[in-house]
């Protein structure tokens, strides 16, 4: 009986047309699993007899609770060279090996100006209007000329911040450790984080989750900001109070959201925040082209392949 390698979570059915499995389909079984499957049991259940299991960034996490009742498990692939969902102690606990994959590009600033241009123009609700017969009902702001707050001016916020000021956008950036002359090199002005809030027209975060972000923008920062001011999160949904972001929006404290990112994903249907008309929601596709995947898959391929042969590559380990 050949080993099984399952790919988790290829929602948009891609996995095997991402790169050339050929080499893996002559050594392996291989099973895609299209759903997400959030109950652990469950999880456990399906990956039982999987030797090798392709995990897609964080979307699926690997406690140990979950890497002890996996006895067949042997390899575990995630795409990028870090997971902060993947308990890499338990792993080595459990004998399974983690590789992971080259990081496929930096695809994030250009999602979060297409959706700051879409939630300023409110582009969702045109179309809506066009398809019903209506004929501009709304009206926004252009981009040039007003002041983009970045909250995290690292690898994902620099080149937002140069974006800004190609359309013609005053740029200030606040982040815990951020300096003045760093923030001087991606052409931002470093700011305290209450004039950020204050001061901008459109705050887009770009923070890591860590236990010093969670929750780094709270209530005070939200009702802090203009009534005409808009909040984009591409990072990660817990370093906004979703709680607070609900009540904020409900009040027309702010003008609007950008969220590609949430507390629990997939979002739930009946989600608050899906019932608020001042958001632009998107599943979570700030690193999700046909680009970066092409890199993700073929790095996928050449892990199993190296793993089989005995010479494991791109071996991800305890920092």
């Amino acid at each position: 009986m050949r080993e099984v390698v399952t790919i988790l979570d290829d929602y948009q059915g891609v996995a095997l047309s991402s790169a050339d499995w050929t080499a893996v389909h002559a050594v392996f079984d291989v099973e895609v699993i299209g759903e997400h499957i959030a109950d652990p049991d469950e999880l456990v259940t399906r990956l039982r007899g999987s030797s090798v299991v392709v995990a897609m960034r964080e979307r699926t996490p690997f406690p140990a609770s979950v890497l002890s009742r996996l006895p067949a498990l042997r390899l575990l692939v995630t795409t990028g060279m870090r997971n902060a969902s993947v308990d890499l102690a338990a792993a080595r606990e459990h004998g399974v090996l983690v590789c992971g994959t080259a990081g496929g590009g930096n695809d994030v600033p250009e999602l979060t100006f297409g959706m700051m241009v879409a939630l300023t123009r409110d582009f969702a609700g045109a179309d809506r209007d066009v398809r019903d017969g209506r004929w501009q009902r709304g009206i926004g702001p252009r981009l040039a000329g007003h002041t983009l707050g970045v909250v995290g001016l690292g690898r994902l916020g620099g080149p937002v911040a140069r974006l800004a000021q190609a359309f013609g956008m005053n740029v200030i950036a606040w982040s815990p450790h951020l300096t003045r002359e760093r923030a001087a090199e991606w052409g931002a002005t470093a700011v305290t984080k209450e004039a950020l809030f204050a001061e901008s027209d459109v705050v887009t975060i770009h923070l890591p989750l860590a236990p010093g972000t969670r929750g780094i923008v709270g209530e005070k920062e939200l009702r802090g900001m203009r009534p005409t001011a808009f909040l984009i999160n591409t990072s990660r949904g817990p370093i906004v109070d979703e709680a607070a972001l609900v009540s904020v929006l409900a009040d027309r404290a702010i003008a609007g959201a950008g969220l590609d990112v949430y507390d629990t994903e997939p979002l739930p249907g009946d989600h608050p925040l899906t019932r608020l008309p001042n958001t632009l929601l998107l599943p979570h596709i700030g690193y999700v082209t046909t680009d970066a995947y092409a890199v993700f898959f073929r790095d996928v391929v050449e892990d199993v392949l190296a793993f089989a042969a005995g010479r494991p590559v791109r071996v991800l380990d305890i920092e």
